[in-house]
Parts: C-alpha cells; structure tokens; sequence
C-alpha cells in the first residue's frame, strides 16, 4: 500500500456529503456505558469506489472493500466526579469477512461547539471502515450530547475517560449488533487530539480494569508538557494563537472549580469579551482577531506577573503540572510527529515528552520531525506515514 493511497481517499471523501433518510435505532442488549445508537449515513461500496475513481487513481479502487454506515452514539462517562452523557460518531464496515481491528480517532481543538464528528458530514474517517476498521470519533466532553459543559480542555483525566468509557461503549454495540472484531486497538490524534491520546493511552496501560490495551499509537503535535508551554508562552512577547491561551486559563478555571472572575486572569478589555467569543458559535482565527497576540497586553498585569515567579500562582502552575503527560514506561509502538516550525506548540514539547520516555525504558518510543512544518501543515504529513505504519501491525 502506498502511502498516497489512504490519505487520498481521505481527502476525496471530505469532499462529498451524504444525505440518506435514516430511521432511528436503538439497541437492546445490557449496557454499562451505551446509551443509545442512531443511523446517520449510510455509504455504499459502490460509492466509495466512484470516489476513487474521481480521485483519478485507480489503484484505490481495490482496497475500498467494505460499505460503510456510520452511528451517532451516546454514552455514559463523569465529568468533575457525576455521571454524564457523552457522544461521538461510529463508523461501521459492512459485511466483514473476518474480525475488525479497533481505531479511536482524536480530532484538535474546536472552538465551535457544532464542529464536532456526531454533528454529521462526511469527514473522510470513513475510509478507515471501507478499509475494514470499525472507527470511533469522539465529540470529547462540552461537545455533542454535553454541550453544555465547558470543555475540560487539557485535562487529563477528563480527557482520557472520555475515550476509555466510549470504547467501552463501542464494544457493547459491537456485541448486541454481532459484529466482530479482535483485540486490536489503534490510537490516533492531532494537536489536542495528540494529547488526549496519549492521556488515554496511559490510562488505559495504568488500569488493566479498562480491558483496552492500545496496539500502536499515533499523536501529533500535542502539548503534552503543560509547564513547558507556561515556560514558552510566558518567555516569548507574542503569542500566535491566544485563543488557545484563553481556552486553557478559562477552563482550568471552571474545570477546577477556582470560580475566579475573568479579570483575574486577563486584561479588563479582554474579560469583557471573552464569554461570548469563547461561547461556542466562534473559530480560532475568529476569536483571535479580537484579541491580542502581545502576552502582557492580554493578560493582567499582577497574574502575568505571578506566571514569571516561581512562588506565585501555585492553583494554576498545580493542575498545570497535574496535567502534564511526562511518559511512562511502555511497551506499546508509539509514534510522536512534530513540525519543525511549529508555531502554536513547540517542536521542544514533544522532544522533552520523548526524552521522559526514553528516561523511564521506554524504547518503542519514536520522534519524527515534520521538516518546516507548521502547526496547521504537519498534519496532512503525519498522516502520510502512520497509516501505512498502522497497515503493517494490523492482522490480516
């Protein structure tokens, strides 16, 4: 398999959408975790082929192998210790000739709470189902089914179960609808999503409770060292993106329970604002051109003052390392990819995330750096190179 194979067909499919009238479902077995399945497309094989053939390769025709119908799930997880419901899209391969490996695929940050994988439309993650896996897309919590939290956005814990209770609530579909699939389970994530999985992957090697065991792991340019991305961001006049600066400082607040006013943390012409641009109807780039990407201009004085000492600010500087994924020691293949001119989050995280690994015996454990790729460009190139990784360990 080439490695322009999978990723062209993801990119053709991100280019049609599919409006099938589905009708909706439920299943009936006993659940700990699912809630509910609901149709929402399916794909045929015949279909996915003509996308191929419009792509003008040829070649691909043959590997597209299974119709694909895909499920809005909702499922069972906590949130800051009560239960709640989550949600996320599951991609189903038809007519299965032998038992699907598992993938759980992680998307970055959103800012709009309606640009999430259960909202709908044909991402392209469907070519992972016609391939033969069966594929998860988590919303992540303050998303979907629990848009109405603020999204505990860097937290590890949260982050973590939000993956682990909905593969948990995958197999249990998998049983009622008997579908097979085998003990493969592949992880794969970019920018936030790289974060959180690695946070799932630890926690599910750390409780073998979980009965998850990841095959392989794929993460991409994630800001796994918190205390490291404080050091850059507070040494540095500029900021590129302070959404993100603002996503982490608003929802360690509310995550954390600290109910501090917005001014405490930002200028007073910026917490003013703030609650609507962070409400959800706004992207990145939107809220970014209201703010200012000059730190000390963003942020107020004494608690920027606070960030650059080391006795101050110890709530923060606390959960910061709290949340931080320094490496454990594993025997699982993972895979770091990074863009060498990575503006939003450092190339130096994931090569200090490397080393912590490396530290502890972990010898499975790789870097690859993207040359000149930005945060927004290594993507499309990390995918290039793990696909095809993952092919070689999957079972046949």
């Amino acid at each position: 398999m080439s490695k322009s194979t999978y990723i062209s067909l993801l990119l053709a499919g991100a280019l049609l959408g599919c409006s099938d009238d589905v009708t909706s479902e439920k299943t009936s077995a006993t659940r700990n975790y699912l809630i509910s399945a609901l149709p929402v497309d399916s794909i045929s094989l015949q279909q996915l082929q003509g996308l191929a053939k419009l792509g003008g390769q040829n070649d691909m025709v043959g590997l597209v192998r299974h119709s694909v119908t895909t499920y809005k799930i909702t499922y069972k997880t906590v949130y800051k210790g009560k239960p709640i419901d989550a949600s996320g899209l599951l991609y189903i391969p038809q007519e299965l000739s032998q038992p699907a490996p598992l993938i759980s695929l992680h998307h970055g940050t959103t800012f709009v709470k309606k640009n999430v994988p259960s909202e709908g439309g044909f991402s392209g993650m469907e070519y992972f189902a016609a391939a033969g896996y069966v594929a998860f897309m988590p919303d992540f919590i303050g998303y979907g089914a629990s848009a109405d939290i603020f999204h505990p956005y860097y937290d590890r814990r949260h982050a973590a179960s939000s993956i682990i209770d909905g593969l948990k609530s995958v197999k249990e579909f998998l049983h009622a609808h008997s579908v097979a699939f085998n003990d493969q389970l592949f992880l794969a994530g970019y920018s936030e999503g790289g974060y959180v999985t690695l946070a799932a992957a630890e926690e599910m090697e750390s409780t073998p409770d979980h009965g998850l065991l990841p095959t392989a792991v794929a993460a991409g340019a994630g800001g796994y060292d918190m205390e490291q991305m404080l050091q850059s961001v507070t040494s540095s006049r500029y900021y590129t993106y302070p959404a993100y600066l603002a996503f982490v400082l608003m929802a360690y607040n509310i995550t954390n329970d600290w109910n501090k006013p917005l001014d405490y943390f930002f200028q007073e012409k910026w917490s003013q604002v703030l609650p609507e641009l962070m409400g959800g109807k706004y992207d990145g780039w939107q809220i970014n051109a209201k703010l200012t990407s000059e730190v000390r201009a963003l942020l107020n004085p004494d608690f920027y003052a606070g960030l650059v000492s080391d006795e101050s600010e110890p709530l923060l500087k606390g959960a910061l390392r709290a949340n931080s994924i320094k490496g454990w020691k594993t025997a699982t293949p993972i895979r770091l990819y990074h863009g060498t001119r990575d503006e939003i989050i450092p190339l130096e995280n994931s090569e200090i995330t490397l080393a912590n690994f490396r530290k502890l015996g972990s010898e499975n454990v790789s870097l690859t750096r993207i040359p000149g790729g930005t945060h927004g460009g290594s993507f499309l190139p990390m995918l290039q190179q793990f696909i095809p990784w993952f092919e070689t360990i999957r079972e046949q």
